[in-house]
């Protein structure tokens, strides 16, 4: 039967060594009070992924709303004043899509809305509240 030793847990590369005919010896490469972090960058963002054609909507709510080109490249993570909107462009914004999704966004939810992305998760909760009602 093979058993798994480990050395002290120092800050060491990983390695393999056979010592013994049926013991393999690893060594870690963290310390006993530093492990590896499973955190994300800034960069990364997790996200609730809300349906494409739900993001595709938002996207056209958003360059009418704000008379952008129809060939305006956004993405899920573009932020309204990115693309010049001021607090009134947003609320605008906001308006046009509880008509396009025929929803009612509260004002507490309203001013977390500051991406394409944030505003298709609310949609995505609010919708789907509203088809478990029914």
């Amino acid at each position: 039967m093979s058993s798994i030793a480990t050395a002290s847990l120092t800050k060491l590369p990983i390695n393999h060594q056979i010592s013994g005919r049926n013991s393999i010896l690893v060594n870690a490469g963290w310390s006993r009070t530093s492990f590896p972090s499973l955190k994300t960058s800034h960069h990364c963002r997790i996200s609730c992924a809300a349906k494409p054609e739900t993001v595709d909507k938002v996207y056209e709510v958003v360059k009418k709303q704000l008379a952008l080109p129809p060939d305006t490249q956004l993405s899920p993570a573009t932020k309204f004043t990115e693309l010049g909107a001021d607090s009134l462009d947003t609320v605008e914004i906001v308006m046009g899509l509880e008509e396009e999704f025929d929803i009612s966004v509260e004002e507490e939810n309203a001013e977390s809305i500051t991406t394409i992305q944030e505003a298709a998760d609310v949609i995505e909760k609010l919708v789907s509240a509203k088809v478990d009602k029914c």
